[in-house]
């Protein structure tokens, strides 16, 4: 059955309190059918309450049922004596209801509509609080085959009622809260991987061991970040019941933008209602905790980025180690081809040692699916030759039609970009941004001499560096809480891999920069020509030892920059032998 072929919801709201129901039957009167969908078959619920700020924010509930009036009663007489957030709802005199039916609906389609219901209202900006205590996602069952039509068709109904609470669908995709929500559906590799840690986690605070890592690697865009985000979602709300006590829970990363994610996640889940720093970066919890009370379980995100040596406020020598030592439990997302900097070096050994003794008790977890990039094997394929193996090989057609394009000039590549990043293709496939690599000056609040921003130049053509167009007074209240990618001026930036890690776009234009060239057949990085001093600058090793790995993070850096397009990745050289090869590769194409 096409979208097309499935009727429109019976959607009704009413006033939430003790004569809901009786309002609810009063508006199906004389409606045969809407009366039977919402009174006698299974439905879903939205039950909301706007904050008194003057931003407009909600409190939100959402809830499945077989029985809309007792369960509207149970919440009313039962949960409010029970719990803070069903007492706040009931004592509000403006909340609200939305009943939905569906002549399909059916104890697994309600539930599946929830979950994505829930995995949609986290993302809303307007959403203060979102209230719920479940996981719900289903497995196959008649009619799972019209939910994503399904719901749609519900969002679009709510929509056309309160459009702040439920605005555009593509908006809501593209936010950042919405590629890191705990409720997304996970893919039988995702699941086996959660099930396995749970199991893992819970074993281990029963027995009361401290220092037990379970180690999970997978390159970039293989779904490490939902994984990390069901699992501290999960250990939060539903181990209670298995543990007899609420687990003490922490998620760490090194990463700003990531860290303002994670963190409005806990708030709207109300994951940070008994330590407002449940989420934090890895020098604060270090600091904040003592090895003599280990916590229960501490996920880090992002794990290549922690600090191998001290710097500023930590004064230890590896932070992975020190986290080992304050937690029962850690469960580390790790991928060596995102290490970016010198103090992020890791020595292959101490890896390999690492994952060899995670393997040798059954805690080394491997994600191998691509779910970022909707991109055939082959140009993946294409785009880590490029980077890894240093080789320009004839660009490969793709089977899936990802759109993959080399440009000869700058202002083409912008030209290119802006168009994907219009009004009409952002709601349909999401947001495009210009990227580079840190082959131009940039210094954090400090202006250059010369003019009002640090640029990036090639010829004539100059852009800003990222993080340096404020906007107005209304744009800069708008962006607060969101990541770079965004904020609608960033259009008019250029993105760097301390601004685009751990997101996605629709299409990426990366400008390689002239730390990248290309001689007799072969890639070579050039760190003369990087600005990205803490990815060339020389580490010293076990005290003594000065090493320099600026081929490596360069490489890094190119491979965060190349991943990052959903649907296409556009590129421009600025070496001239580079952009010619590449250029030719493309005539294959």
């Amino acid at each position: 059955m096409t979208s097309l072929d499935l009727k429109s919801p019976v959607i009704k709201e009413v006033k939430y309190n003790e004569y809901a129901f009786r309002e609810l039957e009063r508006q199906v009167k004389g409606d045969e059918k809407a009366r039977e969908l919402l009174l006698e078959y299974p439905t879903d619920y939205i039950i909301y309450s706007s904050d008194k700020d003057k931003d407009g924010n909600y409190d939100v509930y959402v809830g499945e049922t077989n029985d809309i009036g007792r369960r509207t009663m149970q919440h009313l007489n039962d949960d409010s004596k029970e719990r803070d957030d069903w007492e706040y709802l009931s004592k509000q005199s403006d909340a609200s209801m939305f009943v939905i039916g569906h002549e399909h609906f059916n104890k697994s389609l309600t539930l599946d509509i929830e979950n994505r219901m829930m995995l949609y209202l986290t993302s809303v900006d307007h959403v203060k609080k979102l209230n719920n205590r479940r996981f719900n996602n289903q497995n196959k069952y008649y009619t799972s085959e019209e939910m994503a039509d399904l719901f749609s068709k519900i969002w679009r109904s709510l929509r056309k009622r309160k459009k702040d609470l439920f605005p555009i669908e593509q908006v809501i995709k593209d936010s950042a809260i919405f590629k890191a929500s705990p409720f997304h559906s996970l893919t039988n590799e995702q699941h086996k991987a959660r099930e396995l840690i749970l199991d893992k986690v819970k074993n281990s605070i029963r027995s009361n061991q401290t220092g037990q890592l379970i180690f999970v690697e997978g390159d970039a865009g293989s779904g490490k970040t939902v994984l990390l985000s069901s699992l501290f979602y999960t250990i939060n709300t539903e181990l209670v019941d298995g543990l007899g006590h609420r687990p003490r829970n922490y998620l760490l990363v090194n990463h700003d933008q990531q860290l303002t994610v994670y963190q409005q996640i806990a708030k709207k889940l109300d994951l940070d209602q008994y330590d407002r720093d449940v989420v934090s970066k890895p020098t604060h919890f270090i600091n904040t905790h003592d090895e003599d009370d280990p916590v229960d379980v501490v996920l880090i995100d992002e794990a290549h980025l922690l600090w191998t040596q001290g710097k500023q406020s930590y004064q230890g020598k590896n932070q992975l180690s020190d986290i080992l030592a304050r937690a029962k439990v850690t469960i580390v997302i790790f991928d060596k081809h995102q290490s970016l900097t010198t103090e992020e070096y890791w020595k292959d050994d101490v890896i390999d040692k690492i994952r060899k003794d995670a393997d040798n008790k059954h805690n080394l977890i491997k994600l191998n699916n691509q779910m970022r990039m909707d991109a055939s094997p082959r140009t993946i394929s294409w785009i880590r030759s490029l980077v890894y193996d240093k080789n320009v090989k004839p660009i490969p057609i793709d089977d899936r039609n990802y759109d993959l394009k080399i440009f000869d000039s700058p202002i083409e590549l912008e030209k290119a970009i802006r168009k994907h990043d219009s009004d009409k293709e952002n709601q349909k496939d999401g947001l495009s941004r210009l990227l580079a690599t840190f082959d131009w000056e940039y210094k954090n609040n400090k202006n250059p001499d010369d003019g009002e921003y640090w640029e990036v130049k090639v010829d004539n053509w100059e852009r800003p560096w990222n993080l340096q167009i404020k906007g107005d007074r209304n744009q800069r209240r708008k962006n607060k809480g969101l990541s770079w990618a965004e904020q609608t001026q960033t259009i008019n930036e250029i993105g760097s891999t301390y601004t685009i890690q751990g997101f996605d776009l629709n299409y990426s234009g990366v400008i390689i920069g002239p730390s990248v060239k290309y001689r007799k057949g072969k890639i070579i990085f050039d760190p003369h020509e990087s600005h990205n001093h803490k990815a060339i600058q020389n580490r010293t090793v076990d005290g003594k030892t000065k090493v320099n790995n600026a081929d490596r993070f360069l490489q890094n850096e190119l491979n965060v920059l190349l991943t990052r397009g959903v649907h296409g990745l556009y590129i421009y050289a600025v070496d001239d032998e580079l952009r010619q090869a590449l250029l030719d590769a493309q005539k294959n194409y």
